[in-house]
């Protein structure tokens, strides 16, 4: 595929998109969001991808969207540009495979947004997060009143979306809102170490937990565990199930297959 926005590579089971508009900080137009979701689509196909990365370069993860864009929009313009949005951050979301978030640098509005969508997001400690947009008269439109307020609660939610500040990786660590917090030189390597982690991992599995967990803000309590008792049984039907138990009942590592 011939991408313009981003570099897209695969390596030991992992697809790497990295966010290719460095002259804009990697700020994100619909030509990035159509690439992405050609991404996606590739990495669902490809059987041999285990888990999906996105990054951006030292400077920014990616500085939210193309201002330059909104400048003229009328409302039928900003409808149709969020509905885009929404279908690439639903693409992350739904498939069935880990994501993971690489960050450096500025991870603002709709950038922050797109980590948000990520399962797991790792950053240097030089990264800056925050969703600005209340300073441009307008509020977070890819997931982020959603999304922050589920991770983080309502109150510290309404502080970040409300001041429209941008915070350092310290505090979004302690947020809960990075999962990993490392030196930018090691950023690279310890990103590729958790794609690693995650490949060796039993993909049913996988993606069955994420399913249940995405599902579990919009089910009850009763309901959510009849589905996890449902899918538990599943996975007994699995040639990784038997090969995870055997494999602890002998000693050795597993070898899953997706099976």
């Amino acid at each position: 595929m011939d991408f313009k926005t981003v570099i897209y590579t695969k390596e030991e089971g992992a697809a790497i998109v990295q966010l290719n508009r460095p002259e804009v900080l990697n700020a994100m137009n619909e030509e990035v969001l159509e690439e992405l979701e050609m991404v996606a689509d590739d990495v669902v196909r490809d059987e041999k991808v285990k888990v999906l990365v996105i990054k951006g370069n030292e400077t920014a993860f990616a500085a939210g969207a193309d201002i330059q864009d909104f400048v003229t929009y009328a409302p039928r313009d900003a409808h149709q540009y969020l509905s885009r949005v929404q279908v690439s951050m639903g693409k992350l979301l739904g498939m069935g495979k880990p994501t993971i978030a690489s960050i450096a640098g500025y991870a603002l509005g709709g950038g922050f947004e797109m980590a948000l969508a990520c399962d797991l997001r790792i950053a240097a400690h030089t990264a800056h997060f925050g969703l600005p947009e209340v300073n441009l008269g307008i509020i977070p439109g890819g997931g982020g009143t959603q999304r922050l307020t589920r991770l983080i609660g309502e109150g510290k939610a309404k502080e970040l979306i409300m001041l429209g500040e941008v915070f350092d990786a310290q505090t979004a660590y302690e947020l809960g809102l990075v999962n990993f917090l490392v030196p930018l030189s090691d950023l690279e390597t310890e990103t590729r170490k958790l794609a690693k982690k995650l490949c060796r991992k039993p993909p049913l599995a996988l993606r069955t937990a994420k399913e249940l967990i995405q599902l579990s803000y919009d089910v009850d309590i009763y309901n959510g565990l009849m589905m996890e008792k449902e899918k538990f049984a599943y996975l007994f039907s699995s040639t990784d199930q038997k090969e995870g138990m055997t494999a602890f009942l002998e000693g050795r590592k597993a070898t899953f297959t997706g099976k």
